[in-house]
């Protein structure tokens, strides 16, 4: 049994965590499974299921309050955290019909404007130095009512911003403005800034790679999680190389 997926079910157990999910496409498990068939698998289309069940477990079915404001974070960079906060974004849009804020947390290294092939400049940072809607400093993606908050400019101090007491009025300001806000964290192995954010949010969701990341990391992780009070909705495996059984999914 793969040590990642032990980790996932140990996740599933600690009860305080809430409910663990597993999602992102089976890519090579599946790749040679509709080779051996000579079947052709669409990639896209796979992802696209995956992250559906993520925000159906996420945002749509949950039993306590839904929530509405999300930070994601991963256990260590380089997880693909981004990108997968850019997928629940988009199906959010498609699914709900409601208004969504992606939000660029991560002052260090700064990825969904080169995503959406936008700019940085003018966003969180600036929104927490000054004056204005909250809106005016969010970009629009998309025409389906997807909008971007980038880090906007950054300075010396830019992280130390949020932890500000500015922030959780801004950050009220996008549960006013917006349906649904998505926050992309920086690393948890790294800085304690996601553990600011998740103060702030619903809810967190953590990012795991297969393969890659460490079993005592990501427990010691969730442990802070629980003992501040922040209530975890579900464990993303990323980048994974074996199928996960649908036993576990049904478990949640």
């Amino acid at each position: 049994m793969s040590r990642n997926f032990e980790l996932i079910q140990q996740l599933g157990q600690v009860s305080s965590l809430g409910a663990a999910h597993v999602a992102t496409p089976r890519v090579e498990a599946e790749t040679v499974n509709a080779i051996q068939h000579g079947a052709r698998l669409d990639f896209d289309q796979v992802a696209r299921e995956e992250t559906l069940r993520l925000v159906q477990r996420v945002f749509l079915l949950q039993t306590q309050e839904p929530p509405h404001m999300v930070v994601f974070a991963a256990i260590d960079k380089g997880s693909g955290c981004s990108e997968i906060c850019v997928r629940v974004a988009e199906t959010l849009v498609n699914n709900t019909g409601g208004s969504i804020c992606l939000v660029e947390a991560n002052f260090r290294s700064p990825t969904l404007p080169q995503m959406f092939g936008t700019t940085n400049h003018y966003g969180l940072t600036d929104a927490l130095l000054g004056e204005g809607p909250i809106r005016s400093f969010a970009k629009p993606v998309s025409n389906k009512n997807l909008w971007l908050l980038s880090c906007g400019s950054l300075a010396v101090d830019s992280a130390n911003l949020l932890n500000s007491e500015r922030i959780k009025t801004r950050f009220q300001e996008l549960r006013d403005e917006f349906d649904y806000v998505i926050i992309d964290a920086p690393p948890m192995s790294r800085y304690a800034d996601a553990m600011a954010l998740g103060k702030l949010a619903d809810g967190f969701v953590l990012v795991l790679e297969a393969n890659s990341t460490r079993r005592e990391a990501a427990m010691r992780v969730t442990e802070s999680l629980s003992q501040a009070q922040i209530r975890v909705l579900g464990a993303v495996l990323n980048k994974r190389t074996f199928p996960i059984p649908e036993s576990l999914y049904r478990r949640f």
